[in-house]
């Protein structure tokens, strides 16, 4: 309706177009989405629909990934480098013997892949809270009910997505690691093949189930990882004010920071955490999946983690603390990693979703 009454009112006062963002189609578009995920529920409210967690991980996730990516392929360099290498110098030689595209070297399967699991497990993780909340379990207003509901609905998801995740997480592990790959199997790479070549190599070699090496490995992590992570986001965010029915309110007066940073504090200080847990185990997981993929016989994960701590050779162990210094080679710039993609997921998670929920 024209408030002006007439055309012409109207056009006088019509704001510039923007030919880079049309606000009326967004809305549009997330309405026609949310219906279309929420189609057994046709006549639900679309701000109240449980699947509104699957928009709001997406997005997020998009955003999240490309900025954490390149941290994330200096981790793996460095998770299997056999000499101590500073991080400005290792990124410096990625470069120079890469380009810029050495840091985003197979960022399209975990720009597309590690979004939807992202959806998956932020819908299993909502739908399990709101289940143990409809049970009345773990439903009273305290941090240890908010906590273990977020742990249990965590391990669940983690646990169930591991089995779609494993086999793009290895591809993605072997697009990072090429050249040491080639290195190990004395092959000189002049280029490195792409995704879907490194995908047949592994099944001209292992089969189907090569697509799932180190899956033991991969499930533990990701079971224990996320239950961890949304173990200690629940109860921060129940520290800092969130009810249990989901609505945020004031901040207490030992952390008085604006509520619009309360998600990104939350969110990274979650993921440095659990991430600094489940390191090691991440760790020799890579360690595995390296071997396998060079073609060099394989070691078990409790011999893989001795000669990580203690060096290869039995008669001359390396001390301990130098070991486990080893182990977290790379912790660093994981950390960075974790505080900017969980910090970003998570507020943008909730710009989302507080966006979705005022939608006219």
């Amino acid at each position: 309706m024209d408030p002006g009454g007439g055309i012409g009112a109207h056009t006088s006062r019509r704001t510039p177009h923007n030919p880079w963002f049309d606000r009326a189609a967004l809305n549009d578009a997330l309405k026609r989405t949310l219906r279309c995920i929420n189609f057994s529920r046709p006549d639900s409210n679309l701000e109240h629909t449980g699947n509104k967690s699957v928009v709001c991980a997406l997005s997020a996730s998009y955003i999240s990934t490309v900025a954490g990516y390149p941290l994330d392929s200096l981790k793996s360099r460095l998770q299997t480098t056999k000499i101590r290498v500073p991080v400005p110098k290792l990124a410096g030689l990625v470069y120079q013997e890469e380009g810029i595209r050495g840091f985003y070297r197979g960022l399209w399967i975990p720009l597309v892949t590690i979004s939807f699991v992202r959806a998956a497990s932020f819908t299993i993780y909502s739908d399990t809270k709101e289940y143990c909340r409809n049970h009345d379990y773990f439903s009273r207003d305290r941090i240890s009910d908010a906590a273990i509901a977020g742990g249990i609905s965590g391990a669940l998801s983690g646990s169930l997505i591991s089995f779609g995740s494993a086999p793009f997480e290895l591809v993605k592990v072997r697009r990072q690691l090429e050249y040491s790959i080639a290195s190990n199997k004395g092959v000189h790479l002049e280029k490195p093949p792409g995704t879907l070549e490194a995908v047949r190599d592994i099944f001209r070699t292992s089969g189907f189930f090569g697509l799932y090496i180190g899956f033991r490995l991969h499930f533990v992590r990701d079971t224990a990882g996320t239950a961890l992570y949304f173990f200690e986001y629940d109860a921060m965010r129940h520290l800092l004010g969130r009810q249990r029915s989901g609505e945020q309110g004031p901040t207490p007066p030992w952390l008085p920071i604006p509520v619009s940073l309360i998600p990104f504090v939350c969110g990274s200080l979650a993921g440095v955490t659990s991430w600094a847990l489940i390191y090691p185990l991440d760790v020799v997981k890579t360690k595995v999946q390296q071997r396998a993929l060079s073609g060099t016989p394989p070691r078990g994960v409790w011999e893989t983690l001795r000669r990580l701590v203690r060096g290869p050779d039995p008669k001359d162990p390396k001390p301990v603390l130098a070991g486990i210094a080893r182990i977290y080679q790379g912790l660093g710039v994981s950390a960075v990693r974790s505080i900017t993609t969980h910090g970003l997921l998570w507020t943008f998670f909730d710009i989302t979703s507080h966006y979705i929920d005022h939608l006219p």
